[in-house]
């Protein structure tokens, strides 16, 4: 059986693991937000960065990118097996950088838009949903200036947060997905270090 992860934020750009195949799709009937607050990577507990999460969106399709999990058989196809000691350390690694998402789902990522049978079903992507009881670092919508400066402040153990929303939008771009409300934010937040400086 195949293991397939849906990466819609930094697993676009890092994945942290060797995968058999990537593929470019969507998903359908969800949106990418920035937000999730990162108190562990792009912020502090002090002051939280913003990262992206997704959210249902009727009629909506969010273009990125699906991972296999490394075939160690050499076979490249949408049924790639893979070692289940080597699939578990991945998913060990994923549940780690992932923590601050509390909902584990099994999407289906299309490559055609009119397409009635999905290029992958069931692929796991990991979300922050925005019950704030089971998810602390939940911070909601705001407006594109607000999310834009809290940005600009934010940084953490790795690295800025307008590094991650530069190296997002790039990711996007070459995979031929203009995303507005990450292309809003990323030319607010250069709008706003030009302001700076």
């Amino acid at each position: 059986m195949a293991i397939w992860v849906f990466g819609y934020g930094s697993l676009i750009s890092k994945a942290g693991f060797n995968y058999d195949e990537r593929l470019v799709g969507f998903i359908k009937g969800y949106r990418r937000v920035f937000y999730q607050g990162s108190t562990d990577h792009r912020g502090t507990p002090e002051f939280p960065g913003r990262t992206v999460t997704l959210e249902p969106a009727e009629g909506e399709i969010c273009k990125t990118v699906g991972s296999c999990l490394q075939d160690l058989k050499g076979r490249r196809s949408r049924n790639c097996i893979d070692d289940f000691d080597v699939i578990n350390l991945k998913i060990e690694y994923l549940e780690v950088r992932e923590k601050q998402y509390d909902r584990k789902e099994y999407v289906d990522i299309f490559t055609e838009l009119n397409a009635a049978t999905p290029a992958v079903s069931g692929a796991l992507v990991y979300i922050a949903s925005p019950d704030k009881k089971v998810n602390v670092n939940y911070l909601g919508p705001a407006s594109v200036e607000d999310i834009a400066r809290q940005i600009v402040q934010a940084e953490g153990p790795s690295g800025p947060n307008r590094e991650y929303l530069f190296v997002l939008e790039n990711a996007l771009l070459q995979i031929g997905s203009k995303d507005e409300h990450v292309i809003d934010l990323a030319n607010e937040v250069r709008r706003i270090i030009s302001e700076e400086n």
